[in-house]
């Protein structure tokens, strides 16, 4: 595995859980959007993290939950390109659980392409009531479904990306746009994608598959807030921070896998 920085713990760099062979794993599917592809024609992150939103909303609806937990924020999110999916391309989705807990679960979802291609993404889930902004209990029903595949039932929130964005050498502001803005009033989870890609711009290298980037949210930003993206490269890392004035609100990495 490639070096971090020592602040980062080993679990950023571990294995995403297996596909498991019985239990609730939700599936459907659709085209690869051109609208989500970048210049060599590969799906892009942000694009990616718009499917996997929108597969949960899809699951939500299947279970019978989509009006009685119909309000979620993500915590942490890992995208693993191990092969990209390129246009044109059908994409087969599968979601599941791989941890939960009363308030809160990590859902896999796998993307398979047509012609090929293989995306593996896990993100940490909150499960949030809208009029108190508070983390809320799921119903009985739905968590145990839920956790028909996996055996981790005492989940607890671990962050993975350390640090802080004082070691950045590099800064970057970060333009938002007023459709970037989500039902909570914040930014919605997706558009830091672009900035991910935008500092992937300068070290082309780092997002050549395999490859793994994570991001992992702290505070929310709002749209009328002025955002910078801090970075550093560690060897085959690349860090980056979120930061509105000296307050990181958001850390990301990308490295080989």
């Amino acid at each position: 595995m490639p070096a971090t920085m020592p602040e980062s713990p080993g679990d950023v760099f571990e294995p995403l859980s297996d596909l498991p062979d019985s239990g609730y794993v939700f599936r459907t599917g659709w085209k690869l959007f051109t609208g989500d592809i970048d210049d060599q024609r590969r799906a892009r992150l942000d694009g990616v993290a718009r499917y996997i939103q929108e597969v949960g909303a899809e699951q939500l609806i299947d279970a019978g939950y989509g009006e009685i937990h119909p309000h979620w924020i993500v915590q942490r999110t890992v995208i693993d390109v191990i092969e990209p999916l390129e246009w044109p391309s059908d994409i087969t989705f599968r979601r599941w659980c791989s941890g939960i807990s009363l308030r809160w679960c990590t859902m896999r979802v796998r993307l398979d392409g047509s012609d090929g291609g293989r995306i593996e993404t896990e993100g940490f889930w909150i499960n949030m009531n809208k009029d108190t902004l508070t983390p809320s209990l799921m119903a009985d029903d739905f968590f145990d479904r839920l956790a028909t595949t996996t055996e981790n039932h005492r989940l607890k929130w671990r962050p993975w990306l350390a640090g802080a964005a004082e070691q950045a050498d590099t800064a970057t502001p970060f333009a938002l746009r007023h459709t970037d803005g989500d039902h909570f009033d914040h930014v919605n989870n997706t558009v830091y994608w672009h900035g991910v890609h935008e500092a992937l711009a300068h070290t082309p290298d780092l997002g050549a598959p395999p490859y793994r980037a994570v991001v992992e949210y702290r505070k929310p930003i709002r749209l009328d807030e002025s955002v910078t993206i801090r970075s550093v490269r560690r060897k085959d890392v690349l860090h980056m921070w979120f930061c509105v004035g000296e307050d990181v609100r958001a850390a990301a990495l990308v490295c080989r896998l």
